[in-house]
């Protein structure tokens, strides 16, 4: 019998709130973090909006009571603060007790600071300490050392649906017996390469992200970290910890379809979500509230629609909360983790916020304003480039 694996605690920062509760009540009271670009020089900040946090490496450096000669990059020290608020809501004091490991993921790594440094290498040596940090594992390890962790650390990098799996091989390391404690999640900075390589790509917005909207433009860029802490349940009755949720199902498919873009039937997202049920033994009809990827470009929320359509026979009350922070890439997932474990926690479903008119193709709607309603099962997708189709559901008990 495979171990049931809880969620004992949680850390995030986003560009609505640098802690678990502010988060919450940016989304209660439909307070958006979308914004114009300032942090990052680019011909393009007049062009787009995006979920920027608006603190400093300096600032946040100091948050985190780090030596003025450190090599953090942004991600880095988005990722470090929010992993240490997750182990703190755990109640952990020694974090090597248990057999815990660190599963980080990332898309941008510390390119937030390598592309501002490229060029100046070879003539200016003490830029070069930077170098490593390019590497996605950097972030990963520095959250490692900065909690004490001598454990299990890996990094995964599936771009979009990143954190989702980072979630799902801590929940399996559990189950099988490999660890009893899994620090998860992800981190991400806006950078210059991320804001151009969506640009390329043509799926910014012009203004605010709308999900699910038929006359919808494209994507926000956000930043953001969160982390979740999973212990197995073995560990749960030994320390009669309160647990805030269960990582009850998940599955991953591949959409085997386009780099970028998603098939017109969703069927990786299809495939996912039927797996997620499977592992999970429970039906469609029991899912409560469903955070959609809801990324409020053409071809995603399409695609996404179509597939849900496909998997409910009725639909169930659902959301983008994307319009709140903007597309955090390989963050995402374990942001909006943390959301779903909120609307568990507070039976409260998420309003989609910038909605005006249904999506010709659908004949679904999202929830456009805050609902109080009993909520035991949540479902949650995130959907990458390169067809990396990953779905999670949170349950109660």
């Amino acid at each position: 019998m495979q171990k049931k694996v809880a969620i004992t605690g949680m850390g995030i920062i986003s560009s609505i709130g640098l802690s678990v509760e502010e988060n919450f009540q940016s989304l209660i009271s439909k307070k958006s973090g979308i914004s114009d670009l300032e942090n990052i020089q680019t011909r393009h900040a007049s062009e787009i909006k995006v979920g920027e946090i608006k603190i400093t490496n300096q600032e946040l450096q100091h948050l985190l009571n780090l030596p003025e000669e450190n090599t953090f990059t942004r991600t880095g020290l988005l990722g470090t603060y929010a992993a240490k608020k997750a182990v703190e809501s755990a109640g952990i004091s020694d974090i090597n007790e248990l057999r815990t490991g660190l599963i980080s993921s990332t898309s941008v790594a510390g390119m937030d600071f390598t592309e501002k440094h490229y060029k100046k290498y070879e003539e200016h040596p003490e830029y070069q300490k930077y170098i490593q940090s390019h590497d996605a594992g950097d972030s990963s390890n520095k959250i490692a050392n900065y909690l004490g962790l001598k454990g299990f650390v890996t990094t995964i990098s599936t771009a979009c649906s990143s954190a989702a799996n980072a979630i799902m091989l801590g929940a399996s390391m559990i189950e099988n017996g490999y660890l009893d404690r899994v620090i998860v999640g992800g981190t991400d900075a806006l950078s210059k390469f991320t804001i151009n390589g969506f640009k390329t790509l043509m799926i910014l917005s012009d203004t605010y992200n709308t999900p699910f909207d038929n006359n919808r433009k494209g994507l926000n860029l956000g930043e953001a970290a969160a982390y979740l802490v999973l212990e197995s349940d073995e560990v749960i009755k030994k320390s009669n910890k309160k647990v805030l949720a269960y990582v009850a199902g998940y599955g991953n498919a591949n959409d085997a379809f386009h780099q970028t873009a998603s098939s017109e039937n969703g069927e990786g997202a299809y495939l996912a979500m039927k797996q997620a049920f499977e592992k999970a033994s429970i039906l469609p009809d029991q899912i409560d509230y469903i955070n959609v990827h809801g990324t409020a470009t053409p071809n995603n929320d399409l695609s996404e629609g179509r597939a849900i359509s496909r998997i409910f026979s009725k639909v169930p009350k659902f959301s983008s909360t994307k319009a709140y922070t903007g597309h955090t890439l390989a963050a995402a997932a374990a942001i909006e983790a943390v959301y779903s474990v909120l609307a568990l926690q507070n039976n409260i479903i998420f309003p989609n916020l910038n909605f005006k008119t249904p999506m010709e193709e659908l004949n679904i709607v999202p929830e456009t304003e805050v609902v109080q309603t009993e909520i035991n099962h949540v479902l949650s997708n995130s959907f990458g480039f390169g067809g990396n189709c990953s779905t999670l559901i949170f349950s109660k008990s």
